[in-house]
């Protein structure tokens, strides 16, 4: 069993550095996490092993990140019960616009919370999970309460 509680899945080595985002803001609600390249194209079944796997491993959010075609968070989604956050990145032509579209519009039965293209939505990523696990965990629901009053003084 592992310790983190949240599983970050990107597609890419390229979305790094923008998806560090999302484990930075988990970092400040002290939710531990994992991050895996896994590409749903160039590596399908690492990809299915992972969402096969990850509540057993003891995740209870799996989040993903991925440009272009985006199918990752979809894949994912159709193998597990988790809930699954896809965050789109921007690709080569249409801004991310692609990726958004694909993970929003999503068949019925295979949900993918999607949020804002890029660092916006890997961080708001990182913060709905963190909203997730607070309904279960009086400490992170403590801390997302006292991000939320900052907010509002801001």
């Amino acid at each position: 069993m592992n310790k983190a509680k949240v599983l970050i899945i990107v597609g890419s080595e390229s979305d790094l550095e923008v998806m560090s985002k999302c484990e930075e803001v988990l970092a400040r609600f002290g939710i531990s996490c994992k991050l895996e390249v896994s590409s749903a194209h160039r590596n399908p079944q690492k990809t299915v092993k992972l969402a096969e796997t990850a509540c057993e491993m003891g995740y209870k959010i799996i989040i993903c990140g991925a440009g272009m075609a985006a199918h990752l968070p979809g894949v994912v989604a159709s193998h597990t019960t988790l809930p699954v956050i896809g965050v789109p990145l921007k690709g080569k032509y249409l801004n991310g616009l692609d990726a958004l579209l694909s993970m929003a519009q999503m068949p019925a039965g295979v949900p993918v919370a999607t949020v804002a293209i890029g660092e916006v939505g890997a961080s708001n990523a990182g913060i709905l999970a963190a909203e997730i696990l607070g309904l279960s965990d009086k400490d992170v629901k403590k801390k997302i309460e006292k991000f939320k009053k900052k907010l509002k003084r801001k």
